[in-house]
C-alpha cells in the first residue's frame, strides 16, 4: 500500500459542533455525509475528498497555518457566493503575502483567498491560472 495512492481527508477540530455545522453547512454550503451525533461530521467534497469536522475543544483553532483548501474554477464567483452568505475574507500584508481590498492574493500562477471558521481554523480557496 502506498499512501500516494490512497484517499486523504483533512480533520478539523472544533469547540462547538452545532455552531461549526451552521458555519460549514449554511455559510459554506457543504452537505453533511457520515456523522456521529454530537461528535463529528464528514462533508464530501470533490474527487472523493472529505472534510472531517470533530469535537475537540482543547485542540480547536490551535493550528497556526492553513488547515485545508479548496481548488475552485472561479475564485471571484466563489467569493461573491460566500460573501452573500456572510463569510469574511482574511486580509494579509506581510512579506510574500499581500492581499487586495477584497482579500485576494495574486501570485500570477494562482489566485487565493482565505477564510476562518468560528474557531479560527483557516481555509484557502485557490484558483489556478489557466
Amino acid at each position: 500500500m502506498r499512501l500516494s495512492d490512497s484517499i486523504i481527508e483533512t480533520a478539523v477540530a472544533v469547540s462547538d459542533l452545532p455552531r461549526a455545522r451552521r458555519f460549514y453547512e449554511q455559510q459554506l454550503g457543504l452537505t453533511p455525509g457520515e456523522e456521529e451525533e454530537g461528535i463529528s461530521v464528514r462533508y464530501p467534497c470533490g474527487g472523493g475528498t472529505r472534510l472531517f469536522v470533530y469535537l475537540a475543544p482543547d485542540n480547536a483553532g490551535s493550528a497556526t497555518g492553513t488547515v485545508a483548501g479548496w481548488f475552485v474554477d472561479d475564485l471571484d464567483a466563489a467569493l461573491d457566493e460566500l460573501g452573500d452568505r456572510g463569510i469574511a475574507f482574511e486580509r494579509y500584508d506581510m512579506p510574500g503575502l499581500r492581499t487586495d481590498d477584497r482579500g485576494v492574493f495574486d501570485a500570477g500562477r494562482f489566485r487565493a483567498a482565505w477564510i476562518r471558521d468560528p474557531d479560527g481554523n483557516t481555509f484557502a480557496l485557490t484558483q489556478r491560472a489557466v
